[in-house]
């Protein structure tokens, strides 16, 4: 992998990774644009205690642009996108407009190839793999801002998520607190761990391989499962079998072995609900140990994915008692997920 650092024309900084070591990559950001000045609010609720980001200059986002002006597109044809490159491989720069920034975090942007048609799924395992090393690459330069606590590496798919950008991309937040729910896996650990001395991650993984109804893959160094309490339709949790904090802490063989295992997932979400139906909107949400928390040391790097379609041409909604109390109500057994999931595997 090569990497080259430049900045576009407002300072932002922008990443190419590329496969080949050989690849030169000076084409210049030639758009107007002013200097980023922009200063997003953490604000914190007494209630509960998480934090909060007001970012109102995001309401002036791009949002839907027809194919032909999709700012992820390489430039070309005499038309500037926010990728100076008239092609490329993998690109991260700095989101232009961010929920996190200076003291308050950082957001990135992370597009995973330069074909607007594309998905994820439609990668092969050497881009997927170029994809993860820009991911581990970005945990590793994050993690040493000073006021960055915690690196989320995400992607939305789909407008039923609320995608505003139809190319194939992820976004990266490096956060400047411990995420709430990041906070409430701590607590949970630290509990198990005082109550049975052992580790919660590996108990819930041992578990999940023991009953083996839940299973959709187990592969030589990772296994996916739905799990007991599914809060989702259709959700699936990938662990490595070899606990790691992040990203970073992956071992080669692991590393090598995720690109297939995580694509064979996505395409069983595209398949799942048949060909009929448009590809299947997700999240996938890369969970790592924030980095100076307490417990970092027996967090579980994993991800989750999960649709909210919870059968063909319905769509799961939070109503009053997800969003209103946080109480999930699923609709689809874990157990029949997970057979339909399996069922859906590739020939």
């Amino acid at each position: 992998m090569k990497k080259t650092s430049t900045r576009l024309a407002d300072g932002r900084e922008l990443l190419y990774y590329d496969s080949r070591d050989d690849s030169v990559r000076d084409a210049v950001d030639r758009r107007p644009l002013d200097p980023v000045a922009i200063t997003p609010e953490i604000r914190r609720d007494p209630l509960l205690g998480d934090s909060v980001a007001i970012a109102a200059h995001r309401q002036n986002r791009t949002y839907q642009p027809p194919a032909g002006e999709c700012p992820l597109c390489p430039s070309r044809d005499g038309r500037l996108s926010e990728i100076p490159a008239a092609d490329y491989d993998v690109v991260v720069f700095e989101n232009r407009f961010p929920s996190l920034a200076g003291d308050s975090g950082r957001c990135e942007v992370v597009c995973f190839t330069s074909d607007h048609h594309a998905s994820f799924a439609d990668l092969g395992e050497e881009q997927a793999a170029l994809v993860l090393a820009a991911w581990t690459d970005r945990t590793a330069e994050l993690a040493e801002l000073p006021q960055v606590e915690q690196i989320f590496c995400f992607e939305n798919r789909g407008a039923e998520i609320g995608v505003t950008l139809g190319h194939p991309h992820g976004q990266i937040y490096a956060y400047p607190f411990v995420s709430p729910r990041t906070a409430l896996m701590l607590r949970s650990a630290a509990d198990h761990r005082r109550r049975t001395g052992r580790n919660l991650f590996d108990d819930v993984v041992a578990r999940e391989l023991s009953a083996a109804e839940r299973v959709v893959i187990a592969a030589d160094h990772w296994v996916a499962f739905v799990p007991y309490a599914a809060r989702w339709p259709y959700e699936i949790h990938l662990y490595p079998r070899r606990r790691v904090p992040d990203l970073r802490g992956l071992g080669e063989a692991a590393r090598a072995e995720l690109p297939g295992v995580y694509l064979e997932l996505l395409r069983r979400f595209d398949r799942v609900f048949g060909d009929a139906e448009p590809p299947t909107p997700y999240i996938s949400a890369w969970h790592q140990a924030p980095y100076r928390a307490a417990g970092r040391d027996g967090f579980a790097l994993h991800l989750e994915l999960f649709t909210v379609r919870r059968t063909p041409g319905k769509l799961k909604f939070l109503a009053g008692s997800e969003s209103g109390m946080s109480v999930f109500i699923n609709d689809v057994p874990p157990e029949t997920a997970a057979r339909r999931l399996r069922e859906a595997a590739s020939v």
